[in-house]
């Protein structure tokens, strides 16, 4: 199995559903990033505005201004860094800043954007949620429903951004999960039992982000990110079994090491045919 990169969240929100408020402070971010880094994240996504059903919103201005505090100090450490944010203007910051990764929940719908999205270098994640704007809501499609739209939107999207002259080895996609697909949990798992199949469909990269969903929590009847570390690393370890090339994450250490594992017993596995084989 080849290892996907490891996106570690660095959430500097005050009410991300998982651990808002702990890292506002630049210094307490700042390590933070630092600690996921030490722990096998390849990239560090740094989220300036919740996204979840219950966030409350927050203007580019504040995103800036968070996302400011930190950038100086974590480029100084080298770390390769992802911005989260589906605001035109703080986009346009994060480009004049030179992020490697841009992510936008709603995957650049905006054609006023797409001229500097052309001209930058970044990595850009185009992310499907069946909200068109604004943060998740709770909508209960099917999990067939989800699926057709899931294609439908990449087809359409890819094809607007290339035709914007984005060129295309530099979009990954995400097809997004929990409450950006379906309050049902069904519809989670069947897009992610279908990830081998869109990777296939789209011919590029794909990234997935199943970290203490709320999907995991209705499948395990557990409540509060906490306790959701087991069902996470499992549902991981089954993307990256089906291609997933990034996963992020907000645990990067226990995915690193379930990965470890996994290599050891595929490796087991290999030499055991080998030796029956002889």
């Amino acid at each position: 199995m080849a290892h996907p990169q490891i996106v570690g969240i660095l959430n500097i929100t005050e009410d991300s559903f998982s651990d808002g408020g702990r890292y506002l402070d630049p210094a307490a971010a700042v390590a933070r990033a630092q600690l996921l880094v030490a722990e096998g994240a390849d990239i560090v996504e740094l989220g300036a505005a919740a996204s979840n059903v219950a966030a409350r919103p927050v203007s580019p201005d504040q995103e800036i201004a968070r996302l400011d505090a930190l950038l100086d100090a974590l480029e100084a450490s080298g770390i390769s860094i992802a911005v989260d944010t589906f605001e035109p203007e703080t986009q346009r910051f994060a480009l004049a800043r030179g992020v490697d990764f841009l992510n936008d929940i709603h995957g650049f719908p905006d054609p006023a954007l797409y001229p500097e999205l052309a001209r930058a270098r970044c990595r850009l994640v185009v992310m499907h949620a069946v909200q068109p704007r604004g943060r998740a809501q709770r909508m209960a499609l099917s999990a067939n429903d989800v699926w057709d739209r899931v294609n439908a939107f990449f087809t359409e999207r890819l094809a607007t951004l290339e035709h914007a002259g984005i060129a295309r080895d530099r979009l990954i996609i995400d097809p997004g999960m929990g409450f950006f697909l379906s309050s049902r949990p069904e519809a989670s798992l069947r897009v992610l039992a279908g990830l081998s199949d869109l990777k296939q469909t789209f011919g590029l990269s794909v990234l997935v982000s199943v970290s203490r969903k709320s999907f995991l929590a209705a499948l395990t009847g557990r409540s509060g990110p906490g306790a959701l570390g087991a069902a996470t690393l499992t549902a991981e370890l089954y993307a990256a079994a089906q291609g997933a090339c990034y996963v992020r994450t907000h645990d990067p250490g226990a995915l690193r090491d379930g990965l470890r594992v996994v290599d050891a017993l595929r490796a087991e596995e290999n030499r055991a045919s080998a030796v029956i084989s002889d």
